[in-house]
């Protein structure tokens, strides 16, 4: 586990939960979590249904406020920062991307160029064009998103994510992709083809990933940090560190009520095989 980082909020580029209540207004907090999340790396949050995952990833995204403590990005607290600044520091995939007319993959993905406006460049074209090749999607895009199936809608949107992140930021300030349950429409080879192209972008352009995942394995193999939430002690069952260390087969029996053994491929990446629950 890692130590107590509550005091890695004011670290370049760390976007920190400092005993940031997850919740709904109300209602008593789902966690209470410290953690500082960093650039470059994969962090996979994890937990039963209902544990405030989504409502946590909306909170790192500053789409709403935690019910006590504070979310901060490079020090500044979430809420002082302009939504234009940081839609240039941060996308979002949500859980569901409901798109309200018929317009085209290419056309979403250029949504994602939006937050850029202001200062265009000439490469807008060239970074789309390369948002769906990284995605697999550059064949569907004059197909409209209706016409789409799950996993290729979820495809798409990435690659909109992922354009809105494209350049590098002025002085190398971090960029953050927020995905909820990025893989959840996808088949075997595309779910590991995602998670495979989300650790590249992360340890090869310093791009900081925190992705909502049900899939422990994928987690294992892909995650650098996990993040756990939601276990059967209340707000406080919060584990957060590197993720071998945090989804144990003890944890895993702990939170989730079922037993696991540990296996190992060639790559000596540990992946569980689950027995029934207790």
């Amino acid at each position: 586990m890692y130590p107590d980082s509550a005091g890695a909020g004011g670290d370049p580029g760390v976007l920190a939960c400092e005993r940031a209540a997850v919740g709904a207004r109300g209602r008593a907090p789902l966690a209470v979590v410290t953690a500082a999340f960093r650039p470059g790396r994969v962090a996979a949050i994890v937990g039963p249904n209902g544990a405030g995952k989504s409502t946590l990833l909306s909170m790192l995204a500053g789409e709403r406020p935690p019910l006590a403590g504070r979310i901060a990005l490079d020090g500044r607290p979430l809420p002082r920062w302009r939504a234009d600044a940081l839609a240039l520091r941060r996308a979002v995939m949500p859980q569901e991307s409901a798109v309200a007319f018929d317009f085209t993959v290419r056309e979403v993905v250029e949504m994602g160029r939006y937050p850029h406006r202001r200062a265009p460049g000439a490469h807008g074209p060239a970074i789309v064009d390369a948002a769906l090749q990284a995605t697999g999607v550059a064949h569907l895009a004059g197909r409209g998103v209706a016409s789409l199936s799950g996993g290729e809608r979820a495809r798409t949107h990435l690659a909109r994510a992922l354009a809105q992140l494209w350049e590098p930021r002025p002085g190398g300030a971090a960029r953050w992709l927020l995905l909820d349950e990025p893989t959840a429409a996808l088949d075997l080879a595309h779910q590991h083809q995602a998670m495979q192209l989300l650790r590249r972008w992360a340890h090869g352009t310093g791009v900081g990933v925190i992705a909502v995942l049900h899939d422990l394995n994928l987690a294992l193999r892909y995650a650098d940090d996990a993040l756990l939430i939601g276990g059967p002690d209340g707000p406080g069952d919060v584990a957060w560190g590197a993720a071998a260390q945090v989804l144990t087969p003890a944890a895993v029996e702990r939170v989730w009520g079922m037993r696991c053994e540990v296996a190992r491929g060639a790559d000596g990446v540990a992946q569980y095989l689950f027995g029934a629950p207790r």
